[in-house]
Order: C-alpha cells, then structure tokens, then sequence
C-alpha cells in the first residue's frame, strides 16, 4: 500500500494508545524541546557500536560519561570509567557482573571458594535486580522494609553480608515512593563490618531516578563517589535525564572498578574499539539526545526543572492531603514522586480511584507497597519535566470528581441493599 496509507493505518490504531503526556505511572521522559527531537530523527540511523564510521557520536558518549563522572564526584583525575545503555536495567545488569567478576577474584587470590555469591538489597528494589541475581547465577539476598521505613536501612544491610556477598543495592529514588535510601549510613555500617569482621563488601548506588535529581536539588547528601565503598552508579538517561526513551548510564569509581576481562577489544567494520554491553547495535539517537540536554541547560538548567519538578509534586502532594480522603506515604522530598493511601473510612479503594481516573485520561497506578507492608495500598504520582503547575490542577480537579463520584455511588449502593433487606 502506499506509504501515507500505511502511515495512516497505523496512527489511528495509536489514538486509542493513552495520553503519554497524562501518564503520571511512567519515569519516563515524555516531553523534550522540538529541537532536540529534530536532533535525535536525524540520528536515528546511526549504529552506536560503529565508532569507527561516527566517531563524533562517539565522542559525545564519551563527553557525557566525564559530564556525568564528574557530577557523581568520581577520582578519576579526567579518565572516566562507564558507558551508555540501552536503559538502568542493563547498567544494572553491568554494574553487578563487576560486582561479581571483582569477587571471584578476590576470592580465588586466597583460595577461597567462589561458588556461592550472593548480592544484598532491600525488598523495595527495581526488579532488574531481581533478574540480575537470575540470569547470572547470584543469590537474591532480599532484606525485608518496614515497618518503620520503605527502603533499606544500614544496620539490616549489614546484617544480611557475609563473606560471599558481592555487593550491596543501595537506591537513590524508590519506585515505591521515590524516597532516597541512606547511602552514607550503609557504607558507614560496612564499614564497620569490615573494622570488626575483615568482610569488605562495595556498594552499587542504583541511581535510575535519583542521580539525575539529588547532584541539582540536594548537592549536600553524601551518596556517591564521595563515599570510598561507592563502586559504581546507575542512572537512566530517559528518566530525570530528560532523555526520550530508552538511554542509561553507568559510571565505576576508576579503572580498577572495572574488571578488564569484562572489556571485549572489537574489530568491527575496519577499527578496534572496546565494548562492554548486554547488546550489539543501537542507535546513537538517544545520546545525543542526552549531550543536547548537557549543552542546553548545563548546571543551573537541570537544577531549575528539577527544583519546578519537586515543587509541583509537593504543591500537589499537600493539596490532596488538604482536600482529600488520603493520608501521604511520602512528599516528593526525594525525587519528585509522591504515594498516597485512601483513608480506612472510605467505602471505596485505591484501585477504584485509580480505575476511575483513567476513565479521565489520566494513569495513576495502586499496587501494594513491598512485602512485610503489602497490606497497604497506595496510589503513586510521578511528577516530570511537562508536568506544569496547570497540569496538577486539572489532576487535583479530576481527583476531586472522582472521589466525589465514588462517594456517590457507595451510598446509592449502600441505600439499595438496606432497601432490600427491609422489604
């Protein structure tokens, strides 16, 4: 068929796809400047793996990866360790076999056996790690939350180490409820492990949300390379990196973080370049995508949409605590996300919320925090780069109808069964 007929085919079947723009489930970047857009079509073709025939796209990974080096306070001295990905799930993917291979090493330096690893993190993780741990050989050694806190804490942390543990996930920005794990206070606790028991374990900072909002908004908290046990860090390009899908990054201390045995010298399509990734081709689109937000906004530019972003979501955070039938899990304190709860006294749930707001256009996902605190369900809201103050009036607004609505329909529910059972 004609071209404009097959295009048309198919942007009518995309209308009844959701708002991208109204889903506040998503991390994901859903709006970037129509010049960067422009940037990345014209990208688009480019094998990153090809250093060889664009070696400027090449240049500019390796201009981010300094940037970004130098933001997370690595000692490198100029020579930066890490790479782009494809997202944070492969940058966690690659940290851990670091974390791993580094082990083994260690481990078969002092005859010692290598056969059962194991990789420490809260039951509130991102299920790459998850994945990780199973596709890699590793025991999930999963640290129960709560019920005082929904992350991990330092003291169970270390608790849970012994002289097989690889590594422990620290995450700056939970998914749950976007609030930041104490880095400083984990490697503060191994260290203390290793003064008393001589096990040394490293830390991964999985920063997929966090590392592109707590270097702007909260320049202060110790987190990364500051901190000697921070071995690598994770981020996501396409998340606060106010890249479109799908970019990630991961950064190690120095070279030594890095095993070399992991590093393939590749001979392809007439040079020689090293590569460390789960795959082969990708364009080099999203990079650019990445180095044009660097060169536009610099500094101060991502610390004022980052600061706009924390602002909206805890204006918002406070007005549906104010007007609403709900109790906060958290304030957009960290990254700027927030989780509500219903209140007990409402007839109605969180999922019949969240179902009814989608009849509004907007996507608001209800799930169940992590397990020892699953018998709470709360409603969570990512605020992102787009999301204008105007935009979480309307969502406020919505909310409100909707509340309304529920509150209306319990009660004609609740008269018809008394009339029933009276007659």
């Amino acid at each position: 068929m004609p071209a404009e007929v097959a295009y048309q085919v198919i942007h009518d079947e995309l209308l009844l796809d959701g708002s991208s723009r109204l889903n506040l489930a998503t991390f994901v970047s859903t709006w970037m400047e129509p010049a960067a857009a422009r940037l990345m079509t014209e990208c688009a073709d480019k094998n990153m793996i090809d250093k060889d025939e664009y070696p400027q796209t090449a240049e500019i990974e390796r201009r981010c990866v300094g940037m970004l080096s130098e933001l997370w306070h690595a000692p490198g001295h100029g020579r930066a360790t890490g790479c782009s990905t494809t997202g944070s799930s492969e940058a966690a993917m690659l940290a851990g076999l670091a974390l791993k291979w580094r082990w083994r090493t260690r481990r078969q330096a002092a005859s010692q056996s290598a056969e059962r690893p194991n990789l420490v993190m809260g039951t509130n993780v991102q299920v790459c790690w998850e994945k990780f741990c199973r596709y890699f050989d590793v025991e999930a050694r999963l640290v129960p939350v709560g019920p005082d806190a929904t992350h991990l804490e330092a003291a169970q942390a270390a608790e849970a180490c012994d002289e097989d543990t690889i590594g422990v996930v620290a995450v700056l920005g939970s998914t749950y409820d976007g609030a930041y794990e104490p880095v400083a206070e984990i490697c503060k606790a191994l260290d203390e492990l290793f003064a008393s028991s001589g096990i040394d374990v490293p830390v991964h900072v999985d920063g997929a949300s966090g590392g592109f909002v707590a270097p702007f908004l909260d320049p202060d908290l110790e987190w990364d390379f500051r901190l000697p046990r921070v071995a690598s860090i994770n981020a996501s390009g396409h998340k606060y990196g106010l890249v479109y899908p799908g970019v990630g990054w991961v950064v190690w201390r120095d070279e030594d973080a890095l095993p070399g045995d992991l590093v393939f010298d590749v001979s392809y399509l007439g040079g020689h370049m090293p590569t460390f990734a789960l795959n082969f081709s990708r364009p080099g689109a999203q990079v650019i995508g990445q180095y044009f937000n660097f060169l536009r906004l610099g500094r101060e530019g991502y610390r004022e949409v980052q600061q706009a972003s924390r602002d909206t979501a805890q204006w918002l955070a406070g007005r549906l605590e104010r007007n609403g039938p709900f109790r906060l899990v958290s304030r957009g304190e960290g990254i700027p996300v927030f989780a509500f709860e219903v209140d007990g006294d409402e007839p109605w749930d969180a999922y019949e919320l969240s179902d009814l707001l989608r009849g509004h256009g907007w996507l608001v996902p209800a799930y169940t925090l992590p397990p020892a605190l699953d018998s709470r369900v709360v409603l969570r809201v990512v605020v992102r780069n787009g999301f204008s103050r105007d935009m979480a009036e309307l969502f406020a607004g919505a909310v409100h109808d909707c509340v309304t609505q529920l509150r209306h329909s319990h009660r004609g529910q609740a008269s018809a069964r008394h009339t029933t059972f009276h007659h």
